[in-house]
């Protein structure tokens, strides 16, 4: 036992120095690993992942190694070990998974079972490993969210899904185990709902083939035998396919479609009400994929069959499977079919209301009570201490929730078409602003979110068409109500779609939309929301020098961080829609807030801290003008500073923070843009300034230039710069800097400037290649005026034979389409 303990030892001594960065000794222990042979290799791997006492980074090696070798070496390792050992590798892989506390070593892990699941798999998919199939259905189905993402990682590693879809379907058609046929489907809904749309399309064509034929003798069998679990399974899962595979379903269709609508005409029975609920979800889920064109000839044979279903709804039982089917059903119509859809609201509107005004049953029980009622009853129970329970009837809560979520959907879809069910939907959606089930007890339950917040901002958007009087009186209902919510809500999710949804109605009402009560309960919660971001960071930090601090706890540490920052971006919201709706006539009530942003910006704080409140004094800047420079000293410094950031988040607000004060600051920060923009230019000539991670800011940066040379030119000197700012057009990933600097271009471009069109316009070709780009990569849309200037620069020079000639020869052929869509739209 001691000498297993000192080789093993030994071994892990070894892994190290193989990441040791001195080359002599890695070398040395390269040289040393190679000479083990392959059996006690794999077993002293093994051991090293499985042993919990071992150091991550040991770990982490062995698996690498290990992966390695099953890869390079399979075929001279693997058959030679005894039928055991084989067993013991399966076993131990498997165990690691389910038991690893570490998200990346269990990962690596998963990339270990996937490769040697792979090699178990033969050309005919023959599965020498079936443990390994089972491990996935079972943990893709499972509520444990660890083992579905190690299932889902498993199966999307390369070239083994293929393995697996093949042994799914082979499974799924094993037609004398109906119960393991459903397990199969039920696994594949998992795996294509997850699955990335380019992964699926190369098996799209087998699976719809193996679905159609599963369906077809599914469906005999239930005309036959009565039989429908796996004709359940199989209709959700070619609806999966399809919502993952959307345009691409176009072609099988026709497959499915007939079948379907058969079903839902037929399926009449109150034992097949689920099979039906679900049919009428697929053939809804296939039409939202394939697009109106497709559907619209079934549109009108499938709107008769859900209002048939509809008609009959008032004589449907609560619990009713159909219900939260056709009502989600209802609404991917409505977005199939836009405004046309609106004729049919008279129907779907009564029995929607009816769902989502659902009031669930709650009580207060004691523990005697409570063991006499069972969940099956649809009751969810919280312990309260001292023998008491918190009882509710979550039945109906589900649809309740859905429900909400379509008359969201409708008011979006169908704007001033919906204005007729505004004032009946906005009284049942704000009493939901104080709904008790958010109350810190009911967390502890699985109540689901109903998105009553997300409903505020589009119910305004539909009201408008009333006019002011009607869309003000909805504004009053609803306001207090928010602002209730936002200091009261406990949930961070459930109160940060809040705060969204409140800075949406305000940027959407303007001026005039808060009192002096409304700014003065505000002013006070968002104080308190950024104290308690200080407060909570100090509390984090202190967790991170527990003596029980590790990598798990880090884990919930950090996902405690990314809920508060995200709160902090809804803060940013709301002050951006309160200083855009105001301008400088808010500046004294934000004063109670200012050193606390101030707060944000120091250097030594986290880089989201910095980037956020950047944000913050860019609005300050940018809606207050020249008002905004008396707080100049708190933020200049900082700005100039953050330019050169490692963050590009905090380089992004920075740079926007230069552009809005040279277009927006006024006389007194002109001295700033001297020091500004050879920092600017140095970011935007960085060599990794077009990385992926960095472009947005490299972008910002450019902007920012554009609008120091058009706003402030007599700081900088301008013809020395435009060649260069030239050569760096055009913008890709910001759209909204792009309308900018297209702008100035234009500019430039009509009064003729002959640095931007060099001699005898030689830099014309250029510009059309940039301008291409842009219209290529949507930077410029057709219709806005920016777009137009540029399609008259080039019909200027369409008339100029020579010249157009010259610079549609440099152009490729999306260039050339692009130039003549633009032609064709602005």
């Amino acid at each position: 036992m001691a000498r297993h303990y000192n080789e093993q030892q030994q071994f892990y001594l070894l892994l190290s120095n193989l990441m040791n960065p001195d080359n002599t000794v890695r070398k040395q222990s390269e040289e040393t690993y190679d000479t083990i042979p392959g059996q006690t290799k794999i077993t002293f791997l093994l051991q090293a992942i499985r042993d919990v006492s071992a150091a991550e980074e040991v770990k982490q090696m062995a698996a690498v190694l290990l992966r390695r070798l099953l890869s390079s070496s399979f075929e001279e390792v693997y058959p030679s070990l005894a039928i055991d050992m084989q067993t013991a590798i399966k076993t131990e892989l498997l165990a690691g998974i389910q038991s690893e506390g570490s998200s990346n070593i269990r990962k690596k892990v998963c990339d270990i079972a996937a490769e040697l699941a792979r090699n178990l798999i033969d050309d005919d998919g023959n599965n020498q490993w079936p443990e390994i199939l089972k491990f996935l259905f079972d943990s893709v189905n499972s509520q444990d969210v660890n083992l579905r993402e190690a299932a889902l990682h498993i199966f999307w590693c390369k070239k083994f899904h293929d393995k697996v879809i093949s042994a799914l379907l082979q499974t799924m058609e094993d037609q004398s185990n109906p119960r393991v046929q459903a397990h199969a489907a039920a696994a594949l809904i998992n795996f294509t709902e997850d699955c990335p749309k380019t992964l699926l399309i190369p098996y799209l064509d087998s699976l719809v083939q193996h679905l159609h034929v599963i369906m077809v003798a599914k469906l005999q069998e239930l005309i036959q035998k009565g039989t429908k679990l796996v004709l359940e399974q199989v209709v959700t899962s070619i609806a999966s396919v399809a919502d993952t595979a959307e345009e691409k379903f176009v072609p099988y269709y026709d497959l499915f479609m007939p079948s379907l609508k058969h079903i839902v005409e037929n399926s009449v029975q109150k034992e097949l009400r689920l099979l039906r609920g679900k049919t009428i979800e697929c053939i809804s889920l296939i039409g939202l994929a394939v697009g109106k064109e497709k559907f619209i000839p079934d549109a009108s044979a499938v709107m008769q069959l859900l209002l048939k279903t509809q008609t009959d709804f008032n004589d449907l039982e609560d619990d009713d499977p159909q219900i939260s089917y056709m009502i989600s059903a209802w609404a991917r119509m409505c977005k199939i079919l836009g405004k046309e859809f609106q004729q049919y609201l008279p129907v779907v509107m009564g029995p929607l209301m009816k769902t989502a005004s659902i009031k669930p049953e709650v009580a207060l029980l004691d523990t005697q009570d409570m063991e006499n009622m069972s969940e099956d009853d649809g009751w969810e129970f919280v312990n309260l201490g001292d023998q008491q329970s918190f009882g509710i009837k979550t039945a109906g809560l589900e649809e309740k929730a859905t429900a909400c979520q379509m008359l969201v959907c409708y008011a979006k879809e169908l704007k001033e078409g919906f204005v007729e069910y505004t004032e009946q939907v906005v009284k049942l959606m704000v009493p939901l602003l104080k709904f008790y089930f958010h109350d810190d007890i009911l967390h502890e339950t699985t109540i689901t979110y109903i998105p009553y917040d997300l409903s505020m901002p589009l119910l305004l958007e539909c009201a408008r068409v009333r006019g002011p009087e009607y869309l003000s009186q909805m504004w009053h209902f609803m306001c207090d109500a928010l602002i209730k919510s936002i200091s009261n809500e406990p949930d961070s999710d459930v109160l940060s779609e809040i705060m969204h949804s409140f800075a949406k109605c305000i940027e959407l009402m303007g001026d005039g939309c808060l009192n002096n009560e409304h700014f003065e309960e505000l002013g006070g919660i968002l104080k308190g929301k950024l104290e308690e971001h200080f407060k909570n960071q100090e509390v984090r930090q202190a967790k991170r020098q527990d003596e029980d601090y590790d990598e798990q706890v880090e884990e919930t540490l950090q996902d405690e961080d990314d809920n508060d920052v995200y709160i902090l971006t809804k803060v940013s919201d709301i002050l951006h829609s309160i200083f855009s709706s105001y301008r400088e006539k808010v500046l004294p009530w934000f004063e109670q807030l200012l050193q606390l942003i101030v707060n944000l910006i120091c250097p030594h704080r986290p880089w989201a801290d910095r980037q956020w409140g950047l944000c913050i004094f860019d609005d300050v800047i940018e809606h207050c003008s020249p008002s905004s420079f008396k707080y100049a000293e708190y933020f200049l410094r900082p700005t100039m500073q953050s330019l050169c950031d490692t963050s590009p988040e905090v380089r992004q607000a920075a740079a926007y923070g230069i552009g809005v004060m040279a277009q927006f600051g006024g006389e007194n920060y002109r001295p700033a843009f001297t020091e500004a923009v050879p920092l600017l230019v140095g970011v935007i000539q960085s060599p990794d300034s077009r990385a992926k991670e960095n472009v947005n800011a490299t972008e910002n940066c450019i902007s920012a230039v554009a609008k120091v040379m058009k706003y402030r030119p007599e700081c900088v000197n301008v013809n020395e710069i435009l060649p260069h700012w030239l050569s760096w057009l055009p913008l890709n990933e910001d759209k909204e800097e792009a309308v900018h600097t297209f702008s100035y271009l234009c500019d430039l471009i009509e009064s003729n400037n002959p640095i931007v069109l060099g001699p005898d316009n030689t830099n014309l070709p250029k510009i059309f290649i940039i301008i291409a780009d842009s219209v290529a990569n949507e930077s410029i849309k057709g219709k806005d005026g920016c777009s137009k200037r540029l399609a008259n620069v080039i019909r200027q020079v369409q008339v100029s034979g020579g010249l157009w000639a010259q610079c549609v020869s440099v152009l490729n052929e999306t260039q050339q389409k692009a130039i003549q869509d633009l032609l064709n739209t602005a």
